[in-house]
Parts: C-alpha cells; structure tokens; sequence
C-alpha cells in the first residue's frame, strides 16, 4: 500500500488503485457494490455530467442528504477535476441551507429523495442554483453519461470540499480543504513505521459519521486512500454499527456519545468484535469511565483517540493504543502527541509559547491545515497565521514528553471568583456517579463570584439524580472552586450532528437579559 503514500491527488489515487485492484470493493452500501475500476469510471462520468450542466473548475456543488455513495461518487469525481463538493447537514434549517448555498455560489444541488422537496423549494432563494435533483435521477444522469475521455486533472494545491463550521455565533464558515490537505499526511506516518497507517487489502471501514462534517467525509476519503472498502451506513445507529463490526468491519470512527450508546446496546453482549483492528474516537472529551467500560466490551482492539478540527482536516493529534491503560495511566486523560508531519505548541494570548505545564491555547501547522475560509480574508487570518498556524481555540497544556492535555475549548471556559474552570474536568469527575448517565457544565451568572459552575445531568434509566448527591460526590474529587453549586436535571443533553453538546443552549436561559454572556 506504500505506493500510494506520495499520491496527493484524486486522479493519482484513481489511476493506481483501477490499475493496481480493478475488482476489488471500492464501496458497499446495502446491497449496492461498487469495485476501484468501476469508481474510476463513475468518476469519469461525474466529470462529464458537471461539464454539461455547466460547471467547471472552482465552481461549487452541494449535497443535501445523509451519507450515501452517490455523495463520494460526486465529491471524488467532482474533486478530481477541481470542481469542489460542499455538503450541507440534513439536520439545518431551510434558512441555514439556503446561507450555504448562497455563500459558495451552489451551481448544482443533488439531495437525497427524502430531502427533495426542501431543496426544491431553496431555488427561489438561492438565484445561482440552477439544477437541483434528486438522488435517483442524478445517478441516472450520471450512469447515462458517457465517461470522460481525458481528465484535466486538479493539483494538490486545488480545493476539492468545502465544510461549514458548527460556530457559537453568527453564520457558519466554509473551511475551503485541497487535496494535500486530504492526503498529505500519510507519507509521514509511513515513514514513521506506524502500524495503522498500513493497510491489509481486506480490510474495511465504516462511514457512519455525518458527510457534511470531517468525520464523515474524512473517514470515507481515508477508505479511498487506502485502497480499501468503505461501508457507508446513511447514519449512525447502534445496531447497524454492531452488525457491520459482525460482518468485519475493521476500523471506525466515533465520537464519544455514539460509543457510549454502541457498548451499551443488548447486541454488543454478543457482537465478535475480534476483526475490528482500531477504534478511533474524538470530536468530544470522553469520561475516563466510559473509556474504560469500551476498552472492556472491546478488548482485542486498539484504541485510539484522535484531536482535530474541520480547520486541520481532521485528526493532527493521536492517543496511540500503546498510551491506553486501564489502570488508570495519567497518559489516558490526555489527547496523545502530534502525528508525523504535524507541529503543535502551546502559546498565551499574545501568541507566545508558554512553559510546559502551563494552559494555553493550542496551535498546529501540517500540510493538513486548511486553504482559509471561503471569502471571510479576516476570519481566515484571526485562525490562520501567514507562517502557517492554525489557532485551535482549545486550551491545554503540554507536557514534557509533548503529551497535550486538553481543559476544554477557551470561549467555554468559566471564570468564578477569579478562577479558570475547564468544564471537561468537572465533567469527567462526575461521569462516574452511579445515578449520572451524562453530564454538562456551564457557567450561569452568580453575583458573588462572576459565574458559579453548574452541572446539568441525564440520570441513568431507573435512576433519580440527587444534586446534594453529585456535589458532595464531585467535592471528592476536584478542588472546592471547580465543583458545582448547582445542579439540573434533564432527560436528554442538546447535541448537534456530531455528537457535541451545546453548552450555549444550556446556559442560553440563564444569561437571557444581560449585556455580556461573562459576569
């Protein structure tokens, strides 16, 4: 498979891998096979139909649907010859949507049938939207275009997906990602002797994560790359998940919510997990516990946790399995240490590398960084520095061995009585509560200290959830100022496609009124 590790463009990796496993799985998707020689030719034919609706290099298309192999079909081929893929998540709003569609300029729109209708009706808000068409009559079109005799195909310095950032504020972002950005960290890892960046020709990986974020479409170009088969399931559920591990899934990607559900569903009792090779996990703190009870369910596996952002195309920081422990190493509370190929460090407010062991907020510089946001020149230099430095906005220290350990994202820092509380540590030291199934903490307005820390928790099924109980509980084990004065209790936490919780809409109603969302 090394080959292919200076490959950093669609159209080398398709070239290599028609040529080098014509028959081989490419993409299953229920009943629907799809080998390396006919996705060759598929992407050829994608090139052929964008041209004949009018679209050339640079211009943008749109996906509106769940994950499906008519969206990779689309972005690889769309992607190779530089016409660049921007899905959009099936949970927003029409209104969300349409911002989306307007800001890149969406030419062609294809959705998935049961979002038809809402794409339709964007067009009389959308002017540039010439062409919006359902999942079946698209692939029609496509299977009845003939493919593509030559391919002028796209650089490695050529955008190939644009993605929109789940801000806190205002309207979302493109992070315009080229082909390096995909690619360009394997020769690296390879060079590093790392064996998961090896792959056995019979392997699998599951697409389950949502498209419209790196997750997804990430995990589904790592497939490509490797010359492996992706089995797409539209959407995460606990079940499918446990089915395709049965049926020889050898890695995954999930975040920690997701994990949480897949080690405690009935069937997992009885799923032969003996396949599954890695379990790669992030995009959210995870509770030593729960890691703890998945390493459990999960034995023969290796764990890692993976520490990225859409702005770096993915995961730039790795736990390896060898760092996993479950008695309890120090090492498993943090994110692990930068891959091969990546720079991190930690630097203060003005931009300055502090100390070891000291909090501050983390940047990185890789081939993985992003191109800039899509015509936001302002926002793309507040993120991204001219020398290359991605500004994280997550705070955490390093350690000496270069182990980062993340406290939590700096806009959901709490300042009570002049003391920084990271949510996360809260967090994790009451996720072991025997009557806590999950756990959020905000800060809410206090007249005494600022902001005072509450905890909002999901009780365990049969469980009643005491607040005096998960204060003193939490007062064992973290510092006086870090533990709640408050708790709620409420039946679901909010999350959005990911898996995140979103502590705004938790603490939205307690600042409700005030000038500033800090007291």
């Amino acid at each position: 498979m090394s080959e292919t590790a200076d490959f950093l463009t669609l159209d080398e990796h398709f070239r290599f891998w028609a040529k080098d496993r014509p028959d081989a799985i490419a993409q299953e998707q229920g009943e629907r096979l799809t080998t390396y020689a006919e996705l060759e030719v598929i992407s050829r034919r994608v090139a052929a139909f964008l041209e004949s609706k009018g679209l050339k290099k640079g211009d943008r298309i749109a996906w509106i649907g769940k994950n499906d192999d008519l969206y990779f079909q689309l972005l690889f081929g769309a992607g190779r010859v530089g016409v660049v893929m921007a899905p959009i998540g099936w949970r927003l709003a029409p209104a969300e949507m349409a911002f989306i569609l307007n800001d890149t300029g969406t030419k062609l729109a294809v959705a998935g049938e049961e979002f038809l209708d809402i794409a339709q009706g964007l067009k009389a808000t959308c002017p540039a939207l010439a062409h919006v068409l359902g999942e079946a009559q698209a692939r029609a079109e496509i299977m009845a275009t003939p493919p593509a005799e030559t391919i002028e195909a796209a650089g490695p310095d050529d955008a190939m997906l644009q993605l929109y950032t789940s801000g806190t504020t205002g309207n979302p972002k493109g992070a315009v990602l080229c082909h390096r950005n995909m690619f360009g960290l394997r020769r690296p890892s390879l060079d590093a002797g790392l064996p998961w960046a090896e792959w056995d020709k019979d392997e699998a990986i599951l697409v389950c994560m949502p498209c419209a974020h790196i997750g997804g479409t990430g995990l589904g170009t790592m497939a490509f790359g490797g010359g492996v088969r992706a089995i797409i399931h539209a959407e995460f559920t606990a079940e499918g998940a446990l089915t395709a591990v049965g049926q020889g899934i050898t890695r995954f990607f999930i975040v920690p919510a997701a994990l949480q559900m897949l080690i405690q569903h009935p069937l997992a009792a009885n799923t032969d997990f003996s396949k599954l090779k890695y379990v790669m996990y992030g995009a959210a703190p995870i509770p030593l516990e729960l890691l703890r009870e998945a390493v459990q369910t999960i034995p023969n596996a290796g764990f890692m946790q993976c520490y990225g952002m859409t702005e770096t195309t993915g995961t730039v920081v790795s736990l390896v399995p060898d760092d996993h422990d479950l008695n309890g190493s120090p090492k498993m509370r943090s994110a692990g240490r930068a891959n091969p190929g990546v720079e991190v460090r930690i630097v203060d407010a003005q931009g300055n590398e502090v100390p070891r062991g000291t909090v501050g907020e983390i940047e990185t510089r890789s081939s993985n960084n992003m191109l800039g946001y899509w015509n936001l020149p302002e926002a793309t230099a507040k993120t991204l520095s001219a020398d290359g430095w991605v500004r994280t906005g997550d705070a955490a220290y390093m350690d000496d061995e270069g182990y980062i350990y993340i406290q939590d994202r700096i806009k959901d820092m709490i300042i009570s009585g002049g003391e920084n509380v990271y949510p996360a540590e809260v967090e994790s030291a009451i996720y072991g509560h025997p009557d806590v199934l999950e756990v959020a903490v905000i800060g809410v307005p206090d007249a005494k200290w600022g902001e005072a820390v509450k905890a909002v928790c999901v009780p365990k099924e049969g469980h009643v959830v005491d607040p005096a109980n998960v204060i003193a509980w939490a007062r064992e084990r973290i510092a006086a100022f870090k533990v709640p004065k408050s708790v709620d209790v409420i039946d679901a936490l909010p999350r959005n496609p990911t898996g995140k919780v979103l502590r705004r809409s938790l603490r939205d109603p307690y600042w409700e009124g005030m000038d500033r969302q800090v007291n």
